[in-house]
């Protein structure tokens, strides 16, 4: 990897890290944020479609939407600790055949994955400092859904990142998280044609949904 934020973000998300997230997910399945996505992005249907899951940790996603029908996709994350549950647990489901698993900085790597019907980016925009580059591959590589979870950019959330970037410098750590302003974001979909579809905004998190084509916001709720 020649990113240096992606080299921080492996050492954050490190084996024992990857372990104990997938025991929890073995244990109680997805987080709330991470199901709510899932079921939003479920709601464009996703029989026989592909997927590709960006920083997709021990793979939660890519499981659930392979039990819900996925014909299959990519997995990319910059941790290789992350990549090795996600594809420990789609053998223990059988459908590790089906899936691509890629390493590093999904910016640098975008032109050698294949575009994909579904695109998920769960809480990852905000563990990458440049937005527009980020999401703007991501929506490249999008046909027809994008779903994601970033902070909601309030002055809650902003104050309690720069608590964790403080901690992190004194700690001497790479890593760092980011609030990026959610309109920013939307606007870079925007660019690439896609329009909302889905919103819910909790104290902290923004679980949005995009697509192509007409449609319109199905629920838009605050809480």
């Amino acid at each position: 990897m020649t990113c240096c934020h992606c080299r921080g973000a492996a050492r954050m998300f490190d084996e024992r890290t990857a372990r104990r997230q997938l025991r929890r997910y073995r244990r109680k399945g997805p987080g709330k944020g991470t199901r709510e996505l899932i079921d939003a992005v479920a709601e464009e249907g996703v029989e026989d479609r592909t997927f590709i899951d960006i920083g997709g940790g021990v793979g939660a996603i890519q499981h659930e939407l392979m039990e819900r029908g996925a014909a299959g996709g990519t997995s990319a994350d910059a941790s290789p600790s992350y990549l090795e549950a996600a594809r420990a647990e789609a053998e223990a489901r059988g459908h590790a055949d089906r899936i691509r698993y890629v390493e590093g900085d999904l910016v640098e790597r975008s032109g050698e994955i294949d575009p994909a019907d579904l695109v998920t980016l769960d809480r990852v925009v905000c563990c990458y400092p440049d937005m527009p580059a980020l999401v703007g591959a991501a929506a490249r590589l999008t046909r027809r859904t994008l779903g994601l979870v970033i902070p909601r950019g309030t002055r809650f959330v902003r104050g309690g990142v720069a608590i964790v970037n403080l901690f992190q410098r004194l700690r001497r750590h790479p890593f760092r998280v980011y609030v990026h302003d959610p309109r920013e974001v939307e606007a870079v979909l925007a660019e690439h044609g896609l329009g909302r579809r889905y919103l819910r905004e909790g104290l902290v998190w923004r679980v949005a949904v995009f697509g192509r084509g007409g449609g319109r916001d199905r629920r838009r709720v605050h809480g």
